[in-house]
């Protein structure tokens, strides 16, 4: 049986869980009696969360946050601010961090990437904003080393955003949610879970913070266990744990589909920030004398052992040591996998990988935010170090002051004289813009993903690739095997190598206009950068064709719109939509395409032309009862995907098919909170239908009044084929909304609400 699930590090606790004094679990019976809602206001999360609503908690408890600063990098900055700027932006009213550090090293459309920056260059001055230039940082190293402090909250548009280990609690969104901060509108939620993760033992030597992260999302994802709840690690375990260690565990905490995560802070919080020149910025936090947990994960880390996420996803997750011994079995899962999903099936290659030496590796890489720390690099070199045999491994070190020390101490020269290839700051290995494995190519990547072809592969071309993700050290120790599959179970001591932080590139460098902003200089454009399609506000009438029926038990966000070489488009709205689904349903733009053709000759009274986009609109307005000579009926695209929204924060998974014309999405569940609010943020109704739907593909769904599903009630909704017969009724419901949600989808975006908003007008 191929279940990880047979390691005994991990145990699970589903009820209500009181902490005393940061570090003794009370049992059933010593907890009864005690008040769970007073208890529950003990944990370092409610703290955090309190400082920072803006007002009272209403009786449902929702929150209403602001942030302590942003954080941005290039393929999401330029959409963000060109969105708050129609809506009236005059200043950044925080601190507002913009990163190169996703299109810095590829060169896809010539100078459009070396455009955004520009823009994004103009934008700080203008506003009064930090700019770092590419190749300087990744976004979330950056932010550890100069802004995450204990007791702030950060909001960044990148998954990713986690400075936990530092006492910060960050969140990673979609760009509408910064753009309602840089306009002084708060982050709306109902209050989360928070869920401890309780760590005890110590970790054995060599076991890296990949392999913790790890064993953790193998234990909670396919469950839903922490699903958009706070993650707060306590326990005697984190004693021991460097603050490298703990932040690399602590960014991985996203691929569990937590909203959060918040750590212990001690005295190794209190040096780390002091390395970094912010003493000023560490306060203990531990949890009251009596807290109270929605749950609870413990974690025995004398029992944590290397560990490997497979292809397609995170928790995908095996014992190493158990796929070094039995590779076969599981390729053949991985490749079963891929042919009850994939729509053409496809030879992964990866039982060509396997044998009798083992299972080759074809590529390694150690990079970005989990990947590319200080410690993470020095123990992969001296790994390296000890080696005769060397495989193509590539470094990025996190930061340039990381690069800049690992010049200083040696290390960077006993890779390089290893074979190994160092690289500038860079995200690229994680998305699919650097490091593109050869066809049916297996890499190794200390990185936060692996979802199906975010490497850079593209099956509708005859590429596949797989990823599988590892920690640095069991990396380096499979590279000096030449490539052989390999656990890092060394025998000598792990490095202990001081690290000088020296933020002399960043002085030199990055440009901080934090509160100067030059208000009389202009934004600079390039011809890539287009501003946002007018989009229409929400009818009350909608007719909805289903043009993507996808039933993959989650689809990610890769899945809805690509990332890779496709991230040089995404100041482009229009440019973009074009890849949208392009690696699910490659014939999903065309239809959209239709759809909307139609839809805009209807709202202009132009009947003919619309049948000439669709050419069975006729009958099927008529099914709905509905004159085809004056429909008044909103027309426009919508999906089915059971679970969607897995991964990155990126709001183009959403305004991409609502460029395209996108009214709707019906889903079993949401996959994360980001991708829903991405949807309502731009204006697409978020639907839930409960188990099998009763239409398919190419079927119409017509609503007699969507304003009246958005306030809360449920409505019988007709079921059309594109024949104009109608084949069933069944009542839909929208989700629970609050009432910020309800004018942004009535408006039929963000934009279009900020700017009733500011003429006085009413959604």
């Amino acid at each position: 049986m191929l279940d990880w699930l047979s390691m005994s590090s991990v145990s699970i606790i589903d009820r209500p869980v009181f902490l005393c004094h940061g570090k003794d679990v009370l049992d059933e019976q010593e907890a009864a009696g005690l008040d769970i809602e007073a208890a529950r206001n003990g944990t370092i999360a409610a703290g955090i969360l309190g400082a920072h609503q803006t007002g009272p908690l209403a009786n449902d408890e929702n929150l209403h946050l602001t942030f302590d600063a942003l954080a941005s990098h290039d393929i999401t900055y330029v959409g963000i601010i060109q969105t708050a700027r129609v809506s009236g932006l005059k200043a950044f009213p925080v601190p507002y961090v913009l990163t190169c550090c996703h299109n810095s090293l590829c060169a896809v459309g010539g100078t459009i990437n070396g455009d955004d920056h520009l823009f994004g260059l103009s934008a700080a001055r203008k506003y009064g904003g930090i700019f770092v230039p590419p190749n300087l940082a990744v976004i979330h190293s950056y932010m550890r080393e100069t802004f995450a402090g204990c007791g702030k909250m950060i909001l960044g548009s990148d998954s990713h955003t986690r400075y936990g280990a530092l006492g910060c609690l960050a969140v990673g969104e979609g760009g509408g949610e910064l753009v309602k901060q840089l306009l002084g509108q708060s982050y709306d939620m109902a209050r989360p879970r928070v869920i401890a993760v309780y760590l005890e033992g110590e970790k054995a030597p060599w076991i890296g913070p990949m392999d913790l992260a790890l064993t953790l999302i193998g234990a909670v994802y396919k469950s839903g266990f922490v699903k958009n709840a706070v993650l707060e690690f306590v326990g005697p375990g984190i004693a021991p744990l460097s603050a490298d260690f703990r932040n690399g565990v602590d960014v991985m905490t996203t691929e569990t589909a937590c909203w959060s995560s918040v750590w212990r802070t001690d005295e190794t919080t209190r040096g780390f920030l002091a390395l970094h020149g912010r003493e000023a910025d560490y306060r203990e936090l531990s949890p009251g004398e009596t807290a109270c947990y929605d749950g609870m994960v413990k974690i025995d880390l004398s029992k944590v052992t290397p560990m490997i996420a497979l292809p397609f996803h995170p928790s995908n997750v095996f014992a190493l040591d158990e796929v070094i011994r039995n590779p076969k079995d599981h390729f053949e899962q991985i490749q079963k996998n891929a042919d009850e999903s994939l729509d053409t099936p496809v030879d992964l290659g990866l039982l060509s990988k396997v044998d009798a030496d083992g299972v080759h590796v074809d590529q390694a890489v150690i990079a970005g935010c989990a990947g590319g720390s200080f410690e993470n690099i020095v123990a992969a070199a001296a790994v390296v170090e000890r080696g005769d045999r060397m495989a193509n491994l590539s470094v990025y070190p996190g930061s340039q002051p990381v690069y800049l020390e690992l010049a200083k101490n040696g290390i960077l020269a006993k890779l390089v004289e290893k074979g190994v290839v160092v690289k500038p700051a860079f995200c690229g290995p994680c998305f699919g813009s650097a490091d593109i494995p050869p066809n049916k190519g297996l890499s190794i990547r200390h990185v936060t993903r692996n979802f199906p072809n975010r490497e850079g592969s593209k099956p509708a071309q005859g590429q596949i690739a797989q990823v599988a993700i590892m920690d640095a050290r069991s990396i380096a120790a499979t590279s000096v095997k030449g490539g052989i599959l390999s656990a890092a179970h060394l025998d000598f001591p792990e490095p202990d190598m001081p690290y000088h932080y020296d933020d002399t590139p960043y002085r030199m460098r990055v440009y901080n206009g934090l509160g100067n902003p030059l208000q009389k200089s202009e934004l600079i454009y390039g011809p890539n950068i287009g501003d946002w399609p007018p989009m229409e506000a929400l009818g009350k009438k909608i007719l909805v064709k289903i043009i993507a029926y996808i039933t993959d038990d989650v689809t990610t966000t890769d899945e809805l719109i690509p990332s890779g070489e496709t991230s040089s488009y995404r100041s482009n709205p229009h440019a973009l939509s074009e890849f949208t689904l392009s690696r699910k349903d490659p014939s999903y733009v065309g239809k959209a395409k239709a759809v909307r053709n139609a839809s805009a000759a209807l709202l202009a009274g132009d009947v003919k032309t619309a049948l000439a986009f669709l050419s069975e609109l006729g009958a099927v307005l008529n099914a709905a009862g509905a004159p085809a000579d004056s429909p008044d009926i909103q027309l426009g695209s919508a999906i089915f995907a059971r679970k969607p929204g897995d991964g990155s924060a990126r709001e183009q998974a959403a305004s991409c098919q609502r460029v395209l014309g996108g009214l709707a999405n019906f889903a079993n569940e949401y996959a994360t909170k980001r991708y829903r609010s991405n949807l309502i943020n731009w204006g697409i109704i978020p639907f839930i239908v409960e188990g099998e739907t009763c239409f398919k593909n190419g079927d119409y769904i017509y609503v007699k009044n969507a304003w009246e599903l958005i306030d809360g009630a449920s409505q019988e909704a007709l079921v059309i084929n594109g024949g104009g017969k109608l084949q069933s009724r069944f009542m839909l419901k929208a989700p629970v909304l609050d009432e910020t949600e309800k004018q942004l989808l009535r408006a039929g975006c963000l934009i279009n609400a900020n700017r009733l908003s500011s003429a006085g007008g009413d959604a």
